[in-house]
Parts: C-alpha cells; structure tokens; sequence
C-alpha cells in the first residue's frame, strides 16, 4: 500500500513538473491571451431555479479542489486508524517536525509582513508542503533514500495538509450565509447518521456529499472543506449485501487516487502556474510578501522541520527514521519546502485579487519551491548513506 502510494505521488509530481513548465511556456510566449482566455471560459450548472456559473479556473480551485481534499481526508482517516498515525511513536516524529515546519515558515513570513494588515494575511501560504513534487523528487534518487524517510516525508505532509485544511476553515472564510449553512449542516448530520447506522452504499455519501459541497460553496466557507468533512463520514469497515467484509473509505480512496495525482492536480498546476514573469522586475521581486514567501519556504520550512525533529530526537521524544542518518533527514527537511500546488492554493485564498502585488506571490512560490527541491535533491545525492543501509541494499540485489 505504501509503496504504491509513493509511486503513484513520484508519477504525479513528475507530471506536475511538466504541466507548470507547459502553463509557463504559454503565459510568456504570444499564446498569453488564448491561455487566460481558457482560464476564463464560463461553465455553468444549472437545476431550476438553482444555479452555478463560474469561470473554470474558479471550478478547478473550488470544485475539482474539493475532490483532492476529500482524497487528504481519506488518507488522513485511514492513516490515523491503521496506519502510520495510529499510534503516540508513529506519529511523533512527523508530528512534531510538522508543527516546526508550519510555525517558523509563517514567523518569517510575518517578519516581513506584519505591518501591512492585507499581506500579513497571506501568513499561512510558505506552511505548506507538496507531497506528489517531494516524493517525484525522492523517486529519482531510487535506494539513496530508505523507505522509512519516505514514510516520513508522507507523514508530515499529511499532517501538513490537516493543518492546512484547519487553516483554511479558520482564517479563510468570507461573510455566512445562514441559509446556506444550515443545510451544509443538514447534509454533514445526514452523513453521521449513515455511518451510525452501517449504510455501506457509497453512493449514498456521494449524493448527500454533492449536496453539503454546493450548501458550503454557497455559505462563505471554503468549498473544499466540504471534501474533508465527506471524507470523515464514510465507513473504513462495512459489510456487503452478501455480508461480506470489505473497506468503503479504502475502495474511494482508491479509485480516486488516479483521478486526483494524473488530472486534478496537474490541472490545478496548469491553470494556476502560469505567471508572466517577464512583466516583474527584480525590485518587485525584493519587496515584503515575495521574499517572506521564498525565505519562509527555502528558509523557514527547513529550519522548521530539521530544527524540531533534531530537538525530539534528542530529548528522546522520537526515533531518527530507520537506516537514515541526520544528513539525509536535512535533505528531506529541505525537500518539505516545496509548497507548490498547497501553498498555489492558500494564496488564491489569501489574495482573492491575483493583480494586487501584480502576481509575484505565485513567482515567489515557484522560485522558493524551485529551490527547495534543487538543493534537497543535490544534499541527499550527495550524502552517503549509512553503511548497514548500504549493505542491505547491496545484498538485497
């Protein structure tokens, strides 16, 4: 399961490469105009007197979006009732480097910031991590990276994400709408009670799923929030009409793992990625929020992890990763600093306005992402790795 999970995430971050370059390519070339033109496309659903017209930018970001985190949430659920964050020492280690690697990131950010009431809420956009680019980088460095620092690397960042979605449910949310609440309320209760009851259809949570992502769309809270608390309701174990076992939450998992790591995501890359960097000067991009978004990724995320794993481990709180060594958990640390498609994600959610500091907010979270995966990549090509690892891995071939 684990190591399908790392390949699937390698291929996607691989992809993820290639869609942004290809956004890049287009944005700055005479094409700029067809690709905004895309980007503004309306699409719209229409049900009676009910409605929903948005450009396809705003439905990738809020709707396909949503299918990505409810994705997180299954893999979070599972992973806290079986997995790798089921248990106090599986989860300290990650947890504990993940609680570095959101807070230091956002003080430097904030250093820069905090004078200016409208930047310092773009706070939260260096916290976060990229899983499918990490684990695309880790994936080309093959048996120089142990499966227990890959392991790792997943776990913090889910931990990341659940830290992201709180975030966003906290300090990201506009005016409510009570009508709209209600219902999304409604429709999160009628969850519950499925899982109470056993219902096992998954068609079921889908449909009553469909219904609270269009109430919270509508109410001021992030759409996306909708795919995290659908996630949270559907059954790990259940029983069949042939009373047979089997795992609901594992079967959507699965069969929405393609769908989000080879389309959603790459699509979400390509319509957000395509900033026109021959319209920004290097003096824009030395002004307050580029460089704390840079500096809190290249600088903060690295500090952040490396920093509180060392004093864990130290203090005996955690386990350096099996057959690992400090300078490979550096390396790994410096990796978390690609934030890309979460960190794409929160500054829409930040600065609804993409012109107002005239689009150097999403260079600057290439640029610090960039970095990131170059100099963690060259750091754990160039460590060796501990001779016992070394060994085994010889003698496995």
């Amino acid at each position: 399961m684990i190591e399908e999970f790392i390949k699937k995430e390698s291929s996607s971050g691989i992809l993820l490469i290639f869609a942004t370059i290809f956004a890049l390519l287009l944005s700055n070339s005479f094409l700029e105009p067809f690709y905004n033109a895309f980007l503004h496309i309306p699409v719209e659903i229409r049900f009676g007197a009910l409605s929903l017209d948005k450009s396809l930018y705003h439905w990738v970001n809020d709707g396909l979006m949503a299918v990505f985190f409810l994705l997180i949430g299954l893999e979070v659920k599972r992973e806290i009732l079986e997995g790798h964050l089921s248990s106090l020492s599986q989860i300290a280690l990650p947890g504990i480097a993940a609680v570095g690697g959101m807070a230091v990131p956002a003080a430097i950010y904030l250093m820069f910031n905090l004078g200016d009431p409208i930047a310092a809420s773009g706070w939260a956009v260096p916290t976060a991590t990229d899983i499918a680019f990490a684990l695309g980088i880790l994936s080309l460095l093959g048996k120089r990276v142990p499966i227990s620092l890959k392991i790792f690397l997943m776990a913090l960042a889910i931990i990341d994400d659940l830290g992201a979605i709180i975030i966003i449910a906290l300090f990201y949310t506009t005016d409510l709408s009570t009508l709209s609440i209600s219902v999304a309320f409604a429709a999160l209760a009628v969850l519950i009670l499925l899982n109470i009851f056993g219902v096992s259809k998954k068609a079921a949570y889908i449909i009553v799923g469909t219904i609270l992502w269009i109430s919270v769309l509508k109410s001021g809270v992030h759409a996306t929030l909708a795919g995290v608390a659908l996630a949270f309701t559907i059954p790990l174990n259940a029983k069949s009409e042939n009373d047979k076992a089997f795992s609901p939450l594992k079967e959507m998992e699965h069969s929405l793992h393609f769908w989000v790591a080879f389309f959603i995501l790459p699509l979400f890359a390509f319509v957000n990625a395509g900033v026109n960097f021959t319209k920004i000067s290097l003096d824009q991009m030395a002004g307050p929020v580029p460089l704390g978004i840079i500096l809190g990724l290249f600088v903060g995320k690295q500090l952040g992890v490396f920093g509180f794993s060392f004093v864990a481990i130290k203090l005996k709180w955690a386990k350096l990763p099996e057959g690992s060594n400090w300078a490979q958990l550096y390396g790994v640390s410096v990796l978390t600093g690609i934030g890309f498609t979460m960190s794409l994600f929160i500054v829409s959610l930040a600065f609804t306005d993409d012109s107002l500091f005239q689009f150097t907010d999403k260079l600057a979270i290439l640029v610090g992402s960039f970095l990131s995966g170059v100099v963690g990549y060259l750091v754990l090509r160039i460590v060796k790795a501990p001779k016992e690892t070394a060994s085994k891995s010889n003698t496995a071939e």
